[in-house]
């Protein structure tokens, strides 16, 4: 908790922080009105689904020139523009007028989150770099945070009775206090690394940090979209219990998140991967117990360990030999988006043609994948 305590002390690293936190809170109320939107569009789910391909357009499109804004226009400062141009895109959807108006509002979603999300992890790199403290993982952990005030916000729907109100609120509350701390990040540069030609041994440290980051986030999308069916269907756990397993999981990702960075200090980035991954190793084989408890505590021990993998990849990213943090926190976020968004539609296939038991020992098996990828990059750097 000494990386928590941090942020909540001193304002630069609440500052950050609280962008990460933003973020969430942003897409966090856009995804609550999600069937407000369909509704009011009068568009079944197919079409729904098309829309939101551009939400995921505009990320993968932002991600391959992310790293030369940032260079050029400091990372401070598109941290900050980049929160702007997202307070006011999550507007967009929500006053679309039409089908065609979502995706064009969807599209540039996408791409100012993606833009902010790579800005932000980079500016928490550099900082950490800079004072000699560790405080990605609790910023991550304000990440989850956000998607929880988001959550809560949810029982303001009725009140409201309107959604872009309610969105506006969200980003009113942003804004005001990402402008009162803004200040204390705007100014932070990258620092120049001397770079290396291309070379397959410069970037085989980024690839596989790649591979890695591609399974934990198609593992972290799995779990969003088949915990409770898996608790459901295999599990045979009654009404009450089927949404218990995403919320197992989301409450220790976020513990671990606030714990991540103390643990980090002591063992170091490489073994705190194989350290989360062996933990998720575990709850995967409590999970294919198929039993109701067993398998409840068993998406809680894959949240706690996935929870720390991701932040560790970013710090660990920035920091390759001869590769600007922002293009090492660029190259791992993409790969981590396309996992997040391909890794549950590949498996959907196994779900369908085999069963969701067999796709919980595919991630059984990435897990496994993960831990051996951690002990070979150790070796590879004693």
């Amino acid at each position: 908790m000494k990386s928590l305590r941090l942020i909540l002390s001193n304002p630069r690293y609440f500052a950050p922080s609280w962008v990460f936190a933003s973020i969430n809170i942003l897409f966090g109320t856009w995804a609550i009105y999600i069937p407000s939107v369909k509704e009011k569009l009068n568009i079944d789910k197919a079409d729904l689904g098309i829309a939101i391909f551009f939400l995921s357009l505009g990320v993968f499109v932002v991600f391959p020139v992310a790293a030369k804004i940032i260079n050029r226009f400091g990372v401070g400062r598109v941290t900050w523009y980049g929160l702007l141009f997202s307070a006011a895109a999550a507007l967009l959807p929500l006053l679309a007028p039409n089908y065609y108006a979502l995706m064009g509002a969807l599209f540039l979603m996408g791409a100012s989150n993606g833009l902010t999300d790579i800005a932000m992890n980079t500016l928490v790199t550099e900082i950490e770099k800079e004072d000699k403290q560790k405080i990605m993982s609790a910023s991550h952990g304000f990440f989850s945070l956000g998607g929880v005030l988001a959550g809560l916000g949810s029982f303001l729907i009725i009140t409201i009775n309107n959604p872009a109100l309610h969105m506006l609120y969200a980003v009113m509350l942003v804004l005001l206090v990402n402008w009162a701390f803004h200040k204390h990040y705007k100014h932070i540069v990258a620092a120049a690394v001397e770079k290396e030609a291309f070379s397959l041994k410069l970037f085989r440290p980024l690839l596989v940090l790649g591979i890695i980051s591609f399974i934990v986030m198609g593992g972290e999308g799995a779990i969003v979209d088949w915990s409770g069916l898996y608790l459901q269907e295999i599990s045979k756990a009654p009404e009450a219990l089927i949404g218990t397993g995403f919320l197992a999981f989301s409450v220790m990702m976020t513990l671990g998140r606030f714990l991540g960075d103390s643990i980090s200090a002591s063992i170091g980035s490489i073994k705190m991967v194989g350290l989360g991954a062996s933990i998720a190793i575990v709850g995967f084989l409590f999970v294919l117990t198929t039993y109701i408890y067993l398998a409840i505590v068993g998406f809680a021990l894959i949240g706690l360990g996935f929870s720390v993998i991701i932040p560790e990849l970013f710090r660990i990213g920035g920091s390759v030999r001869g590769v600007d943090s922002s293009q090492g926190v660029a190259f791992i976020a993409g790969t981590g988006y396309s996992g997040f968004l391909l890794g549950p539609v590949a498996l959907g296939f196994v779900a369908e043609t085999y069963s969701l038991h067999y796709t919980f020992v595919i991630l059984l098996l990435c897990a496994v994948i993960v831990m051996g990828s951690s002990i070979g990059l150790y070796y590879k750097r004693k």
